[in-house]
């Protein structure tokens, strides 16, 4: 299948999936959730957040362990999903490929699994848009602290039609 064809079964996989996703979380500073520009739109970073509430605070690898962190990850990344469907039109369909994923994960200064931290992020991704689409330039990093103490926090960049 070709990479346009998994972007137009986007909304579909969503439902297969049985994902709901999360309200888009509405900015706490000053920017906005997402700008677009021509055929790229850019997500801000997205803390793990649901419909307004933390879901996981504190370092990781001291009160957080790699697999919460991962799943937080995860809600990360459902939140930019929330944020482009939004910037679409409400249809995910019109992606056509993910070509940044940048990771942020609040970490014991020893925890060397930050990249792995993230794949919870990329993971999703892949499952949703399929290998073609999904697939993306990363960078992940640790950090010392991320807004309202979150574990996790993810931005992307898109392009789409």
């Amino acid at each position: 299948m070709s990479s346009t064809d998994m972007g137009a079964r986007a909304e579909q996989r969503l439902a297969e999936l049985g994902i709901e996703l999360p309200n888009v979380p509405r900015p706490i500073a000053n920017f906005i959730p997402w700008k677009r520009h021509g055929a790229i739109i850019y997500l801000a970073g997205q803390v793990c957040e649901w419909n307004g509430a933390v879901t996981c605070r504190g370092k990781v690898g001291e009160a957080v362990d790699l697999d919460t962190a991962r799943a937080a990850a995860r809600i990360c990344c459902l939140n930019l999903i929330a944020a482009l469907r939004e910037a679409l039109d409400q249809d995910l369909n019109r992606v056509r490929s993910c070509l940044r994923l940048g990771g942020f994960v609040n970490c014991a200064p020893d925890f060397l699994q930050v990249p792995q931290v993230i794949n919870g992020a990329s993971d999703f991704l892949h499952e949703l848009f399929g290998p073609n689409v999904g697939a993306h330039a990363r960078t992940a990093v640790g950090v010392a602290q991320l807004p309202q103490g979150a574990s996790v926090e993810v931005d992307a960049i898109f392009a789409v039609d």
